[in-house]
C-alpha cells in the first residue's frame, strides 16, 4: 500500500511531465542539435564560441553577433529541469534577434546534483555581465522552463547585476519551486524550503525598472499554465498563452524576426 506521501510525489512528477504528452517527443532534441549546428555553420564569420564566464566545465557561453554592429544584446537561458541540455542545443534560437541586428549570447551552466539551483542564479547573473562585456547597450533576457526560472531571478529585487537590464520574458517558468521540491527530481535538485524561498521568483518583488512580460504555450501541461499566471498576478504584468504551442516548441518563435514572442522581448 502507497503512503499519502508517494501517491503525493506521483500526482507531482505526472503534472510536471512533458515528453509523454507531446506527439514524437523523442525527435525534439535532434532537431534542436540538428538545427543548432546549420546555424553555427551558417554564422561561422559572426559567432564567437566557447566564451568563458568562469571556471567551471559549463562556464561558457557561446555570443552570435548581428551583420552590424548590436543594438543590444539579447540572453537566452536554456530549459531541461536544471538537469539537462547546454549552449549547443540552442544555437538556431538567435537567428530571429541576429536579423533584427541584436547579439544574442547563449550559456550553459553547472547542472544538478553537482550545483543547487541557488548557484545556477548567480552562474546565469556571470554570464549575463560577462556577455556585456562584450556587447555594449541594452539588455533583455529570455528562458524557457528551468531557464524561465533562471531568467525571471535576473528581475528579482535584491538581485545585484552590473548589467543594463531592461526587459525579462520568462517561457514557461517555474516560478513557484515549491511543487518541483515533491517530485522524485527533488533526488537530484536538493531543493529545500530555505531554497524554495530564495530562488522562486514569486517570492521576491519585481527590481524597478525591468519590463516583464510571462509567454507560455496555450496547449502546455495545467502545471505551467499554472506557473505562468502565478508569475503574472504576483508581478502584476501581462502573460500570453500563445495558441497552438506546447512546451517543446514554444521557443521556435526566437529564430523568427516577425514571431510575436520576439518582438513582445526585445520591445519596440
Amino acid at each position: 500500500m502507497r503512503s499519502g506521501q508517494d501517491a503525493d510525489t506521483e500526482s507531482l512528477d505526472r503534472a510536471y511531465e512533458n515528453a509523454p504528452h507531446i506527439p514524437q517527443s523523442n525527435t525534439y532534441p535532434q532537431r534542436w542539435l540538428d538545427r543548432s549546428a546549420d546555424y553555427r555553420l551558417r554564422r561561422s564569420g559572426r559567432a564567437k564560441l566557447g566564451l568563458r564566464y568562469g571556471d567551471l566545465p559549463r562556464n561558457a557561453f557561446d555570443l552570435f553577433l548581428p551583420d552590424d554592429a548590436p543594438k543590444g544584446l539579447m540572453v537566452f537561458v536554456h530549459g531541461g529541469y536544471w538537469l539537462a541540455f547546454g549552449r549547443e542545443s540552442w544555437s538556431y534560437l538567435a537567428e530571429g534577434a541576429n536579423r533584427l541586428g541584436w547579439a544574442v549570447a547563449i550559456p550553459s551552466y553547472t547542472l544538478a546534483p553537482e550545483a543547487r539551483i541557488s548557484q545556477m542564479t548567480k552562474e546565469i547573473g556571470r554570464v549575463i555581465e560577462a556577455a556585456q562585456r562584450e556587447v555594449p547597450g541594452p539588455v533583455v533576457v529570455c528562458g524557457h522552463s528551468a531557464g524561465g526560472q533562471l531568467s525571471a531571478r535576473m528581475a528579482c529585487e535584491g538581485f545585484d547585476l552590473a548589467a543594463d537590464l531592461r526587459n525579462v520574458v520568462p517561457i514557461s517558468p517555474l516560478a513557484d519551486l515549491a511543487p518541483i521540491a515533491g517530485t522524485t527530481m527533488n533526488l537530484r535538485l536538493c531543493l529545500d524550503a530555505a531554497e524554495v524561498q530564495a530562488e522562486s521568483p514569486i517570492r521576491h518583488r519585481l527590481k524597478p525598472g525591468v519590463g516583464l512580460h510571462v509567454w507560455v504555450g496555450a496547449q502546455e501541461r495545467a502545471a505551467f499554465l499554472w506557473q505562468a499566471r502565478l508569475l503574472s498576478e504576483a508581478w502584476e504584468c501581462p502573460w500570453t498563452a500563445e495558441k497552438g504551442r506546447h512546451h517543446f516548441d514554444v521557443v521556435d518563435g526566437l529564430a523568427d524576426p516577425d514571431s510575436a514572442l520576439l518582438k513582445t522581448i526585445l520591445g519596440p
